[in-house]
């Protein structure tokens, strides 16, 4: 039997497509757990989070997951914006992303992408990167470490590595934007809890 008619294999091409998008999702995030674990990523608390005055969600292209993040953290009343560590400012968000985020009941229709050299760091601000791999770019690019933190980390369960969607199924947007709802709601409950 060819492995492409093979149906187990065919089942877990659909487990890895639904759950992290590709195999380096897959192994991207155990790889983020692993750090976690090992203490290798900051750890933010509730009071941390209480104090940030502006939560800046961060992706590569600030045209799927930071636009979702920061749709969300919107509506639920934080005070946001997102970007984009390689972007053109003023792209709007991706056809899917509009499409998922509708079916959550969010708008991105009049999203503009920002790059990050159109961003400036203000002191209260936190980063909230979807990727371990993002914590060091922007620490090269003068943002303080203590200022960034893994939005996965509230996510409930937590999945530090948010894998990029673009270009992947339906179904893997599906389960990136539920874990990024999800992570965002759980901040915004953190900062509440952290503010009583």
């Amino acid at each position: 039997m060819h492995p492409s008619q093979d149906p187990n294999s065919h089942r877990l091409w659909q487990l890895i497509d639904v759950n992290f998008g590709t195999w380096r999702g897959a192994v991207r995030l155990l790889l983020s757990q692993t750090s976690w674990v090992l203490g290798r990523i900051p750890r933010w608390s509730d009071q941390d989070v209480a104090r940030t005055q502006r939560f800046v969600f961060v992706c590569l292209g600030n045209i799927n997951r930071s636009a979702f993040a920061a749709a969300v953290a919107r509506q639920l009343g934080l005070p946001c914006v997102s970007i984009g560590l390689s972007t053109t400012t003023g792209a709007p968000a991706t056809r899917f992303a509009m499409a998922q985020a509708q079916v959550q009941g969010y708008d991105l229709q009049a999203h503009q992408a920002t790059d990050m050299s159109d961003y400036q760091y203000t002191p209260g601000d936190t980063l909230l990167v979807m990727e371990e791999r993002h914590i060091g770019v922007l620490t090269r690019r003068g943002i303080p470490p203590q200022a960034i933190a893994m939005l996965g980390q509230w996510g409930r369960p937590m999945r530090l590595h948010l894998h990029d969607p673009d270009t992947l199924s339906p179904a893997f947007f599906s389960t990136c934007f539920t874990v990024i709802e999800s992570a965002v709601r759980h901040l915004a409950a953190a900062r509440q809890a952290g503010q009583s």
